[in-house]
């Protein structure tokens, strides 16, 4: 399940190596650079799986960045990366570079999953609500629904996207599995100080082929997903009330329905709290009755088959991986 990964190999880890005059070596070199201390020599690492990582080799180091360890090893990342697999991707790139690569800090880990679904990809965006500590941001939501839906955090980002979409913008083949297939596509991208993410001193490659850690990671993947509030499919059932809570209940539902769904109706609040038509405690109080509403517990909202499908296929992708 993982796909980019960012190395960086310090001369502060005394592995013996001049980087300058050795490294350079084994990539093709694009570029060097002056500067006050120093230079540095960049490039790309290419193989026949067309990875094209970028390497950056100064006297302080080599850096590994901007490419996919699933791609560089499997060809493709509609593949998954498991965790043997990570094992040997690493000892490929350590054999090509002439370097410890698994001794290398991490700066980036992207976990992902690619899941053919019944539906396209953008209708299970569509259910797809506000997550606590983050921000939620669509692209592309117009007439063609939404392209990508990211969940941005303090540490990293959640990304839900139309993986045929992006293989096709960027004019890469598709695998014959996925050809006429709707795929949508769940990543988590850690970006930044991955140590207090996953609560270790310092996170390095040969952690990635770790059984705990890779548990550790994979389950970071799932309790995110399942944490972001899901939208249930209003189903304005009359034979589920039983008094006037529930009446009340179904009025705010129809509401809720009449301005386009629940997002809409909260970035409405959201707006009049801005524009201070509301106080907070009545944008608060507002928002509290739609989530109460929009609940499955009164049986005047039906859960989306489409989420359904969803939920099962991230727990089963955990469950398999681990």
């Amino acid at each position: 399940m993982y796909d980019n990964v960012d190395f960086k190999l310090s001369i502060l880890d005394n592995l013996g190596v001049d980087f300058l005059k050795e490294t350079p070596k084994y990539f093709d070199v694009t570029r060097e650079t002056n500067f006050e201390n120093g230079y540095a020599i960049s490039g790309i690492l290419r193989n026949d799986n067309d990875s094209n990582y970028k390497i950056i080799v100064s006297n302080r180091g080599v850096t590994i960045k901007d490419g996919s360890l699933c791609k560089y090893y499997l060809g493709d990342n509609f593949k998954t990366l498991g965790r043997s697999e990570a094992q040997q991707a690493i000892e490929k790139l350590s054999d090509t570079l002439h370097l410890p690569i698994d001794k290398a800090k991490i700066n980036r880990i992207d976990v992902a999953q690619n899941f053919i679904v019944k539906h396209p990809a953008q209708v299970y965006c569509n259910y797809l609500g506000m997550l606590k500590d983050s921000t939620r941001s669509e692209v592309g939501n117009g007439r063609g629904g939404i392209e990508t839906l990211y969940y941005r955090k303090r540490l990293g980002v959640l990304a839900f996207y139309n993986k045929i979409k992006e293989q096709t913008d960027k004019r890469q083949p598709i695998p014959d599995l996925y050809q006429n297939r709707n795929v949508l596509r769940y990543e988590q991208r850690h970006t930044s100080r991955l140590p207090q993410t996953f609560n270790v001193e310092r996170v390095t490659a040969q952690m990635l082929f770790d059984e705990n850690f890779y548990i550790k990671v994979i389950d970071e993947w799932k309790s995110n997903y399942l944490n972001i509030d899901k939208i249930n499919d209003i189903s304005l059932n009359f034979e589920a009330m039983k008094g006037k809570k529930d009446l009340q209940k179904m009025g705010v539902l129809a509401l809720v329905q009449m301005r386009g769904g629940k997002l809409n109706i909260l970035n409405e609040i959201n707006a009049a709290l801005k524009m201070g038509t509301l106080t907070k405690k009545q944008a608060y109080d507002l928002r509290a009755e739609i989530d109460e509403a929009c609940k499955l517990n009164a049986g005047l909202t039906v859960k989306s088959d489409a989420i359904a499908e969803l939920d099962k296929k991230v727990k089963e992708a955990v469950n398999f991986y681990r």
